[in-house]
């Protein structure tokens, strides 16, 4: 292998809002490579979201409908990733899949590669997760190693925090330049914090018949109120103190029933009150996440919960830190998953693993991860 590699990434997150694709250009070899954005694509759901959110839910569905769903699900992947590509010629594409289940040592990252490979002429790595989960691991977080190729500094000790369905963070100790890259990675924290849009998302559609606060619209018209905060704070720190990835049945469903009762916001939920609750229920994931991080030099935020313009305002409001999105460092925040799953998808070509022991909880070496499929 020599030169650079042309590289296209996918990912859908447990949100369930959109498929991102991100066309990036890797130079260089093995934990020195350096990723360049050259073009992205974002594709709706549409119908296929409700029919992924169900199965995700464990609803019932025969074995034929979830074989038409990911058929369905793994044509819009070609989609988006041939759009992505354009007139380019891509190396290979990297593909995460859908979480519909995630409970080690069990998951499942629902996509089917060969329809990907077949209909783009260009092989496929996926299945990023079952390496780490087959050795003991949690498989999650997926995206740090990654993280620390695009966003470490040779001074700052930063923090990337993404703000998607659930709340993870990467914490990332600074890089001085002859420094060795694994005593540095050996450094490196990260983990799920607590649910995010799961709860904003949540909240709308409850509140305001939306199935997500564009903007953060209806937060903004509210203000924060003590009581309903402290009680956000309260479920979502609960999340913090089981210690392990987050995945299925942690979305709170049951938890915002409770908290968006008439009885439990103590008065009939108008729309005032809704935007109250929502907006209090953004500073409690901004007071939690920062809490979780600590101390750091920089807070990075991607996701597309930086979109909410009132969870971003508390982020800014209650950080010691200066906050940047990661669109300041070249990385636009919607896209930091679909470009980092191009970064591990070439790490994984070279055979490097791209889980982290101390991140995943596993016993010993890590694996090297991916499955490849080829036209």
């Amino acid at each position: 292998m020599s030169g650079s590699r042309l590289v296209a990434g996918c990912m859908t997150g447990t949100s369930l809002d959109a498929l991102d694709a991100a066309l990036v250009e890797i130079s260089g070899r093995g934990l020195d490579v350096r990723a360049r954005l050259v073009r992205t694509v974002s594709h709706s759901l549409g119908s296929l979201g409700d029919r992924l959110r169900r199965l995700a839910r464990q609803e019932a569905m025969t074995a034929g409908e979830i074989a038409s769903l990911n058929r369905e699900f793994s044509a819009l992947h070609a989609a988006a990733l041939s759009e992505v590509i354009g007139s380019d010629i891509a190396d290979f594409v990297a593909v995460h899949g859908q979480t519909v289940f995630h409970a080690p040592p069990l998951t499942w990252q629902l996509f089917e590669p060969a329809i990907v490979a077949r209909a783009l002429c260009v092989p496929v790595v996926s299945n990023f997760r079952a390496a780490d989960v087959a050795a003991g691991g949690q498989g999650a977080p997926i995206t740090p190693l990654a993280d620390y190729l695009m966003f470490r500094d040779l001074k700052e000790r930063r923090a990337v925090v993404n703000l998607g369905g659930f709340c993870n963070y990467t914490t990332l100790p600074p890089k001085p330049a002859r420094a060795e890259h694994y005593k540095v990675i050996d450094e490196i924290a990260a983990g799920d914090i607590c649910a995010c849009n799961h709860v904003l998302d949540g909240l709308a559609r409850r509140l305001f018949n939306l199935p997500f606060d564009e903007g953060g619209s209806q937060a903004l018209a509210g203000r924060v109120d003590d009581g309903c905060y402290q009680q956000f704070v309260q479920l979502l720190q609960e999340q913090v103190r089981l210690g392990r990835s987050l995945g299925t049945e942690d979305e709170l469903g049951a938890g915002l029933d409770r908290l968006t009762s008439p009885r439990a916001a103590g008065a009939s939920v108008t729309t005032d009150r809704g935007s109250v609750i929502v907006r209090s229920a953004c500073a409690a994931v901004a007071t939690v996440a920062l809490d979780r991080v600590g101390a750091v030099d920089r807070l990075i935020l991607s996701g597309g919960g930086v979109l909410n313009k009132a969870l971003l305002g508390e982020f800014q409001k209650r950080s010691k830190a200066p906050v940047n999105r990661s669109d300041d460092l070249g990385v636009p925040a919607p896209y930091r998953e679909a470009m980092a799953m191009a970064i591990l998808g070439a790490l994984c070509e070279e055979r490097i693993p791209i889980t982290l022991p101390q991140v995943t909880k596993l016993a010993g070496a890590a694996s090297v991860a991916g499955s490849w499929v080829y036209p």
